[in-house]
């Protein structure tokens, strides 16, 4: 058997759907709710931006939780509110034409202990939030509004001249530089993903725009069971730590069906960074990706750069990324630590792709200095078994860019049917063994550099 197909094809349920996987991965438990429900209305919830429901929407929330569970209903209109938190037993339910947008006051978002970008912080609490809970989702029609623009810092470089004018017109300063601006720099510091729901089991996400976040949008960390289907994420091109989606440590994930337009890495699997990460421990692990399409992002699939708690096990098939930087991308350095292994890559479509079509890169944030060998410790990663086939490139940089490190070099990447066109850049090779290209089309013939490498098979 060829060493790098190391996994298995099982049928996958989701609903009354079966999907095919590259792994075995087990059932993906949904959550269930009792036959109940509620209006907010009927806690006291007003229409209208000059109203802030966030008592009546809790109040909800806990009732019907206390009830043994059900459905809290959000319906059409305008709804303000501030900290949204979720309890166990409860399906949070937006009908057509609801808005829920979120208070721009920071006093009405407590400060919590959280973990932001792989590590242990102090920020605010996400708009949306939930910790240790079980059957939990939001479901339905409508919208959530982050109100992102009143805690994000903005680089002047990622605005038009109109934009930057406005930015600055509103209350806020410009650092001295004059080159990024930002409402006041405590918002900045403490500024929440939008939505967070940490070490929570059977969630369900489906139906709902989640849009405008002060940082990263939807942040599932260390949950089981999570089922994300037919969402929309929308964050600003110029959205500063803009993700759409960071799954991090969780185990048994789909993400189907669903449409990412992002200010930094679209669809992202992370598992911790550096010493935090490891000593955490827990991998990002079974996750299926399959049907989505992502319009704008530093990245439109990633895995990294926190990967320190390792990720296995990926599946992620028929999407299309549309304009991203990278399409698709992964990256982590030394520090990090962690094993990423068995991701399998299949049908991928990808058009106007700013630099590479694929990026795997051990060397992330190096600023163009070159790698020298250096011990292998705890800190050094690890890339291997890494299966990316039936790819078509329109436009882009490069068609890969392979980087591992001297002391560890990617191992067993393979790359089958990788049809490309509109190709700026030589692609490159460094730092890898066991690296497979079969079936590789180039109209622009465009070469590949291999360097520092072994067992480098291209045909």
């Amino acid at each position: 058997m060829n060493k790098l197909i190391i996994g298995i094809i099982s049928l996958l349920m989701i609903g009354n759907v079966q999907y095919l996987s590259a792994f075995e991965i087990p059932h993906v438990e949904q959550p269930t709710f009792a036959n109940y429900e509620v209006s907010i209305i009927d806690f006291g919830a007003q229409c209208g931006p000059d109203h802030v429901n966030t008592m009546a929407i809790n109040q909800a929330i806990k009732a019907v939780s206390q009830h043994g569970g059900g459905k809290v209903i959000i319906p059409a209109g305008y709804w303000m509110t501030g900290a949204i938190e979720m309890q166990s037993n409860v399906n949070l339910y937006l009908d057509y034409n609801a808005f829920v947008s979120f208070t721009t006051n920071i006093s009405d978002y407590r400060l919590v202990d959280t973990d932001f970008e792989g590590s242990p912080s102090k920020r605010c609490i996400a708009p949306i939030s939930g910790t240790h809970l079980q059957n939990i989702a939001i479901t339905g029609h409508g919208v959530f509004d982050g109100s992102g623009e009143r805690w994000r810092p903005v680089k002047r470089s990622k605005l038009t001249s109109a934009q930057w004018k406005n930015f600055t017109s509103r209350p806020g300063s410009v650092n001295k530089k004059g080159d990024v601006w930002e409402p006041d720099s405590n918002a900045a510091n403490i500024r929440p993903v939008l939505l967070n729901f940490t070490s929570c089991k059977n969630v369900k996400l489906e139906g709902v725009t989640f849009k405008n976040s002060p940082a990263w949008c939807v942040h599932p960390l260390l949950c089981d069971n999570v089922t994300i289907d037919n969402i929309k994420v929308n964050n600003p091109w110029y959205a500063q730590n803009g993700d759409a989606l960071d799954v991090e440590s969780c185990k048994n994930v789909v993400i189907i069906n669903s449409l990412f337009d992002a200010g930094d890495d679209a669809i992202c699997i992370k598992s911790g960074k550096n010493e935090a990460g490891r000593r955490r421990g827990v991998p990002c692990e079974n996750v299926y990706i399959k049907n989505n399409t992502v319009l704008h992002g530093h990245g439109g699939f990633v895995i990294g750069s926190e990967m320190s708690g390792g990720v296995k096990n990926i599946y992620i098939s028929d999407c299309t990324f549309i304009g991203t930087d990278v399409g698709l991308r992964f990256k982590s350095a030394r520090g990090r630590g962690g094993v990423v292994e068995n991701i399998y890559i299949d049908r991928i479509n990808m058009k106007n792709i700013v630099n590479e079509a694929i990026t795997m890169n051990l060397y992330y944030s190096s600023n163009g200095k070159p790698a020298e060998r250096t011990d292998v410790n705890e800190g050094t990663p690890v890339f291997r078994n890494i299966e990316m086939k039936n790819l078509l490139v329109e436009g882009a940089g490069k068609s890969f860019y392979l980087y591992g490190l001297p002391e560890m070099p990617l191992e067993n990447i393979s790359i089958q049917n990788m049809r490309v066109s509109k190709i700026a850049e030589t692609s490159s090779i460094n730092y890898a063994k066991n690296i497979k290209i079969e079936g590789y089309q180039a109209s622009d013939a465009k070469h590949i550099v291999v360097s520092n490498s072994s067992a480098v098979k291209i045909k």
